[in-house]
This record gives C-alpha cells, sequence and structure tokens, in this order.
C-alpha cells in the first residue's frame, strides 16, 4: 500500500503519518512539506519538499510516489490569517488541491483521495439547526471558510465528472498535542506553561470566550479520515464532529483547573474575530453508520495532554 500524505510534517499529518505507520505494517508513506529542514517524523515518510502550488512538481511527486491513497491535508488554516492575506489562503487552498486532481487525470491514475473540507463552511447557523449534518446550507463567513467551500465542492465536481474516487471530510475543531500555538487550546496552555516555568507574569490573554466549538481529539479525527479512505463512499461527504459544542470559557476553566498558579484572565482585542459564529456543533452520523467510527477521548483528557506537551515545549527550549 503507497499512500500520500500532503503536509504530513504539519500537526494532524504526523498525528495520521504515525497512526498509519503503526496500524499498517506494510505501508510506505510518502509526504510534501513547505520546509526546508527535516522533519521529525522523517524515519517513517519519505518526503518531497515542493510547494503544491507548482503544477509541474505536483505531477513529477505522483508520478513518482504513484500512490494508492492521498490524504491532501496541506492547507493555510489560520482563520485570523486569511482575513489578513485572502488572496494567499484562496490561492494554496484551492490550487493546491486542483493541481492534485489534474495530475491525476494527466497520469490516468484513480488513487482514493481525501479532501479535507472544514465545519467553517456552514458559517453561521441559527440554534434550532444544530447539530448541523452535511445537508446542512452553506454560509462561509470568512476568506479561509471560502477556500474550503470551493475543496469541497471541487472534490464533488471531479467525482462527477471523472469519476475519481475523492470523499469529503468536514472536519470539526480538533486539538492535541503537538499543535500550534496560533490555535485556541495551546494558546492558553503555552501562556500556562510559561507562567508556571516564571517566563511570563502570571497573566493570561483571551479573545471571544462565549464562542463554543465542537471539539475532537485530533487522534480520534486521523482515525476518522483513515476510516473514511478505507470504508468511505466516493462522491460523499462527511462530518466528523464528538457532537457537544464547549465554550472556550470552559475550555479556559479547564485548564486553569490543571495548574496551581493563580493567574489573572485578561482581553485582548486583537485576539477577536472580525465575524464570530456564536456556536457550532456537528453530527457525524453518517460517518458512524458508514465506518463505525465515534470518538473516544474525552475533551477533559485532551487538555490534559495539551498542557503536558506546552509544559515539555517550555521546558525544552
Amino acid at each position: 500500500m503507497r499512500v500520500l500524505i500532503t503536509g504530513a510534517s504539519g500537526f494532524v499529518g504526523k498525528h495520521l503519518a504515525s497512526y498509519l505507520h503503526t496500524t499498517q505494517p506494510d505501508v510506505t508513506l510518502f509526504g510534501t512539506t513547505l520546509d526546508s529542514e527535516q522533519p521529525s517524523n522523517h524515519d517513517i515518510v519519505t518526503y518531497h519538499q515542493l510547494d503544491l502550488r507548482d503544477e509541474t512538481a505536483v505531477q513529477t511527486l505522483l508520478k513518482t510516489c504513484q500512490p494508492d491513497h492521498i490524504y491532501h491535508l496541506a492547507a493555510q488554516a489560520f482563520v485570523p490569517r486569511s482575513f489578513e492575506y485572502p488572496w494567499e489562503t484562496l490561492d494554496n487552498n484551492i490550487r493546491s488541491q486542483l493541481n492534485i486532481i489534474q495530475s491525476c487525470l494527466a497520469l490516468g491514475i484513480k488513487p482514493r483521495m481525501l479532501i479535507i473540507s472544514s465545519a467553517e463552511i456552514y458559517g453561521a447557523v441559527k440554534s434550532d439547526e444544530m447539530p448541523m449534518d452535511e445537508n446542512t446550507l452553506l454560509r462561509p463567513t470568512n476568506p479561509y471558510s471560502v477556500s474550503k467551500v470551493t475543496q469541497d465542492l471541487l472534490g464533488l465536481q471531479y467525482y462527477l465528472s471523472h469519476q475519481l474516487p475523492i470523499m469529503r471530510a468536514r472536519a470539526f475543531n480538533h486539538f492535541g498535542p503537538g499543535q500550534n500555538p496560533r490555535f485556541v487550546a495551546p494558546a492558553f496552555a503555552t501562556q500556562i506553561a510559561k507562567i508556571e516555568a516564571s517566563d511570563e507574569e502570571p497573566f493570561i490573554y483571551v479573545g471571544n470566550l462565549e464562542a463554543k466549538r465542537d471539539f475532537t481529539d485530533v487522534r480520534d479525527i486521523i482515525r476518522a479520515y483513515h476510516l473514511i479512505v478505507e470504508q468511505g463512499t466516493p462522491g460523499q461527504a462527511y462530518n466528523v464532529a464528538s457532537g457537544k459544542a464547549y465554550s472556550i470559557q470552559y475550555l479556559l476553566d479547564t485548564l486553569l483547573s490543571y495548574t496551581d498558579m493563580e493567574i489573572e484572565v485578561r482581553v485582548d482585542p486583537k485576539r477577536l474575530r472580525p465575524v464570530d459564529v456564536p456556536e457550532i456543533r456537528g453530527d457525524s452520523t453518517k460517518l458512524s453508520s458508514d465506518t463505525g467510527w465515534k470518538p473516544t477521548i474525552t475533551f477533559e483528557e485532551t487538555l490534559k495532554d495539551v498542557l503536558e506537551d506546552c509544559r515539555q515545549r517550555i521546558k525544552n527550549t
């Protein structure tokens, strides 16, 4: 089995590569990275450094790898950055995917391909529309979600027009050890870890704490991705969600309960989004029905792991 993971050196990519390496001993893993430095998981992944926006480079990559499965994870995934640099996000996320699809067509190959969409495509959903299923109206509220709507529908289009076995995962918020501290849970956890290490004053800076999000541990997310590729129906979209919404306030309070430090919470206007959706909660019944997937790691357990991971990072710096 030959598997290509785009963005294999990233947060989700590392977890996915490790999972596939452990559960499928016969797998040969290929990965893409933009980084010129050797990724930490280079011992299990054969890396190709390239920009996926380069059509020629992508076609050469696929010709070399000849993948049976493709997990297309690579993307600009930070919503605040998409407001600041919208064209960068649109170009990176849309062009990269289209290059992969067109390269498959040019080479005459039809690997089972998973496109990573996002729950952000559902946008500002009313409370009586919760939980969101795959038929929920698409109402993107930021440039990132617009790029993901396009990726999602391009996947459907090429399944319909060229019978490429493409499936779409509409992932809701996911977190866990190794996540970039730009995202909310590791952002808070990093501040706590620095305060514990006496690297910062005992203040934690926050944005909107009222927003509620559907969080799933990244280790459950990558199991879902694998099951979709193995058992999912081509052309279909699958929500990947816990079905529970937790407020950012609860997330922060839970992390603070894991430390003995006295920490003051302060609002930082720079952390507030131009548009913020009050609540996001997903329905993954379709995924569970087709693959048997269910989340196994609790919200609180994940937060403990995130904080411990951040403590180790601070200790090692």
